[in-house]
């Protein structure tokens, strides 16, 4: 088991993600955005440049987290399933240069406005996310689905039904605690719409998980859609954080955990300086507040 993190919520510069990650004692980042650019489409210099400061500084990266089929792709779109796979392409080659043998990747914009298994819409995830998984298993690399407002982040079900589809020993799960919070349950319909439950989703897919990502926060309004929520530290909201981690590691669990805080952070000042302090500073206590949450419930674990 070994902790890293979306370490651009501490800063957008490698130089602070690097330092967010050394203050914490941990030798792992999930890279997203380097300033305001995504990881695996910073250009060659770039990239040489920040890959050379990871490796000096002795940091892997166990996952890349990519925006491959995420959120902003419309699975009915050729044009958006096109350039997804020109930055799978980007990504795996960035991929061979750090010895990264995960990606995370998605199953395209969840279609709240059609029936939660729409054949049109199911026909177009299953061959354009086969595409790219399977072009991932050439390469010997995991695709590892995130459960976020995609297909497969619609329920439980829709996670399953994605791995069944396709087939292939390079699709995994990514387990993210709090992304059920913000999402209404698709995946039974004749009971009507209700918001996701974490453990309940989480126990009906963690056979197949192999990344954890840990995220937190309180419920305080809901719409037909989806739930306004209030990010938390580790432990202090509605993602059953400690309950599934101490089920992880009850079961032998030895992959990653990535903290992604999505603090909510007010600055009163201007000083770019005094907010960049700020954040990781933040960054580095959601890390510690979380391995404190692991070694309590280690001993739940063993027993």
């Amino acid at each position: 088991m070994f902790y890293c993190g979306f370490a651009d919520e501490a800063s957008r510069a490698i130089d602070g993600q690097i330092a967010a990650t050394l203050a914490l004692g941990w030798r792992h980042i999930e890279p997203r955005y380097v300033g305001q650019t995504q990881f695996h489409d910073l250009d060659e210099a770039a990239f040489d440049e920040v890959a050379g400061k990871l490796e000096d500084a002795g940091i892997q990266v166990p996952c890349l987290g990519s925006a491959v089929a995420n959120w902003q792709c419309d699975p009915l779109s050729d044009e958006d399933f096109e350039r997804s796979l020109a930055m799978l392409e980007r990504a795996l080659t960035r991929m061979r240069r750090l010895k990264c043998r995960m990606l995370r990747g998605m199953s395209f914009l969840m279609q709240s406005q059609r029936p939660p298994f729409d054949p049109e819409v199911e026909k177009a995830v299953f061959t354009k996310v086969a595409r790219l998984v399977h072009r991932c298993e050439e390469e010997g690399v995991i695709y590892a689905h995130e459960n976020c407002r995609n297909y497969g982040g619609q329920s439980a079900r829709h996670s399953l039904r994605l791995l069944e589809k396709i087939q292939s020993p390079a699709l995994k799960l990514i387990f993210d605690t709090g992304n059920p919070l913000w999402t209404v349950d698709r995946g039974t319909p004749e009971t009507g719409e209700r918001l996701q439950d974490s453990w309940e989703f989480y126990r009906q897919v963690r056979d197949e998980v192999v990344h954890v990502h840990i995220k937190d926060g309180r419920r305080f309004a809901a719409s037909a859609e989806n739930a306004a929520v209030l990010p938390t530290l580790p432990g202090e909201g509605d993602g059953a954080v400690a309950k599934i981690v101490g089920d992880l590691l009850a079961r032998g669990y030895d992959g990653g955990f990535s903290i992604e805080p999505h603090l909510p952070l007010r600055f009163l000042a201007d000083d770019a300086a005094a907010r960049d302090q700020a954040a990781i500073a933040a960054y580095v206590a959601y890390g510690r507040t979380f391995m404190n949450l692991v070694e309590q419930v280690r001993p739940a674990a063993r027993t």
